[in-house]
């Protein structure tokens, strides 16, 4: 294999690492809910949608799936929808082989002093704040993982059309673009699922307004990470050499 070959195949599998990695632990962490405001020591802000109101509580997760998004556009430039295809379906089968581990060790009986050892901490039960962290619903597992494929999909064909229209120019915004429609599409597709068909029941305004507040989120640390794209390229420019680095965007158009 020659030295060029070499690096583009390790260039895959360490960008594929590092999407499969943040898609992983975004899945794990995003059980928390945060609050924007108080992270970002700023008043409440209170929105109102669709007869609903609230303020900005996000999931862990959020911290997370940017980079996820990046990662996706990256890939998509450098190997096309078949490597986007082919990881997505890696992470779809990671999560749930992660999930199903989860459940095991759920289920396996806790040793009667390790129950109770961290009582004076404030936790009276481990093995009860251990299954609330990694036991997450079914309702919600299944519906971030349908959301995540949809959208994941729907990324790669948006990317590529837009790329085909601009060519090699305005990176930003096939970036931008695809993300836009994958991602409006994750964000009501997992509530819906999660929330509306199970066992919560939401009302379909509540649905809207969280599903609408989240996918504005979601817009503007896609747009602020633009950037990191640029970067990104900039990095695997030098990596793989500006002779190589564009005929592998160019196979990956095609």
């Amino acid at each position: 294999m020659s030295t060029t070959g070499l690096r583009s195949n390790r260039l895959f599998i360490a960008l594929s690492g590092l999407f499969l990695t943040n898609a992983l632990i975004a899945q794990f962490v995003g059980v928390k809910i945060f609050s924007l405001e108080d992270t970002a020591g700023i008043p409440p802000f209170e929105w109102s949608l669709f007869g609903v109101s609230g303020t900005l509580a996000f999931t862990a997760g959020v911290l997370l799936w940017p980079i996820v998004f990046i990662m996706t556009d990256v890939i998509n430039e450098y190997y096309g929808v078949r490597g986007v295809r082919f990881i997505s379906w890696m992470a779809v089968a990671f999560i749930s082989y992660a999930f199903v581990a989860a459940y095991l060790a759920i289920a396996l009986a806790p040793a009667g002093f390790w129950v109770e050892e961290s009582a004076a901490l404030g936790v009276p039960d481990v093995q009860r704040a251990y299954a609330l962290i990694f036991g997450q619903g079914l309702w919600t597992i299944v519906g971030s993982l349908v959301a995540f494929l949809v959208a994941q999909l729907i990324d790669v064909t948006v990317f590529h059309r837009i790329r085909s229209m601009t060519g090699d120019r305005w990176v930003w915004l096939r970036a931008t673009g695809s993300t836009a429609v994958s991602q409006l599409l994750d964000s009501f597709i997992v509530l819906y699922i999660a929330f509306v068909l199970g066992p919560l029941q939401w009302p379909i305004g509540q649905w809207l307004a969280v599903g609408t507040v989240n996918y504005a989120y979601k817009m503007c640390a896609a747009i602020a990470l633009i950037p990191l794209l640029y970067v990104s390229r900039g990095i695997i420019r030098r990596y793989l050499g500006p002779e190589a680095a564009a005929a592998l965007r160019r196979e990956a158009a095609q």
